[in-house]
């Protein structure tokens, strides 16, 4: 059995979760995935995966052994399309990644778009709010909310967005006024792990330079930022989130922006991509078609924040 073919059946199958779901990708038969994967297996001698009938999950081995596959399969991909030089059009898999809420709200109409664009291009969108590693997962292009760090990445930047501190106005208005980020002791508070569950940051005050940390007891600490929005929303309680995330209730005036001037520098945001993927057709065609497209969405959204 050819290697190369099998690193991609074991590919397949991680993306699908399941040996079925990479026959399905694949046009192939279960019998034929297992065998795939069992030669892989029986190449490397260790198990790669833990197998159920429902599920597949990496064993140790396995998730060192698929970073790899991701990067061969990358690298064939790319020769081919370096050979093919300008003449190739842009075709097969676009794998990229995002935060959940700003990958469905803002780049994955962005992304229907470039498949109707292009039909010969078909996507694998990520949306996982934790860092990704492109090289070692196999993406090509990510939308990342913060400041980077310098890297052989190829960054475009987008757009900005703010954390912001969001309250319903009933809650504003039958609790005690908030002037200060010290107010906010006492005060329900609804927060999503990463933001913090049991204290908040802010810039300092005057010429003091040291930051200022309110700690508080949260009422409601929930995984999901769209439960986070809506439980404000509803007059719950004070959440704190990226400027995105509230936009569309601030427009609709179910939740009122406070503590403005105390709010941190904004985060910038990027579309990146390892550089050597730029010279693939699908990554530099959707990298260009996104560009224009993603600045002028976050610039809306910056505008129905905006105070």
């Amino acid at each position: 059995m050819d290697r190369i073919d099998a690193m991609r059946v074991f590919v397949a199958a991680l993306d699908e979760g399941s040996l079925a779901g990479a026959g399905r990708r694949l046009g192939r038969s279960p019998a034929a995935v297992s065998r795939a994967i069992s030669f892989l297996e029986g190449h490397v001698g260790v198990p790669l995966l833990h197998r159920t009938t429902r599920s597949i999950r990496l064993s140790e081995a396995g998730e060192r052994y698929a970073a790899a596959c991701r990067r061969v399969l990358t690298d064939l991909e790319e020769a081919d399309m370096l050979a093919a030089g300008e003449r190739s059009a842009p075709r097969g898999t676009l794998a990229v990644t995002a935060p959940v809420m700003s990958g469905e709200e803002v780049l994955r109409p962005v992304l229907d778009s470039f498949l109707d664009a292009f039909p010969e291009v078909s996507a694998r969108l990520d949306l996982l709010d934790r860092p990704v590693n492109l090289i070692d997962e196999g993406i090509d292009v990510a939308l990342r909310i913060a400041h980077l760090p310098d890297s052989s990445m190829v960054a475009v930047h987008i757009g900005e967005v703010r954390r912001v501190v969001a309250a319903a106005p009933r809650y504003l208005a039958a609790h005690p006024p908030i002037r200060t980020p010290a107010d906010l002791t006492g005060h329900r508070i609804v927060t999503v792990p990463l933001g913090g569950i049991d204290s908040w940051s802010f810039p300092p005050a005057g010429r003091s330079g040291l930051p200022r940390a309110v700690s508080f007891a949260p009422r409601l600490v929930v995984n999901s930022v769209r439960a986070a929005v809506a439980s404000a929303a509803e007059g719950r309680g004070i959440v704190r989130l990226f400027s995105y995330h509230v936009a569309e209730k601030v427009r609709a005036g179910e939740l009122a922006i406070i503590l403005e001037t105390d709010e941190p520098p904004p985060l910038p945001v990027h579309l990146i991509t390892p550089e050597r993927r730029l010279s693939v057709p699908k990554v530099r065609a959707f990298v260009d078609f996104a560009i224009p497209r993603l600045r002028a969405a976050f610039a809306r959204l910056k505008a129905d924040v905006a105070s």
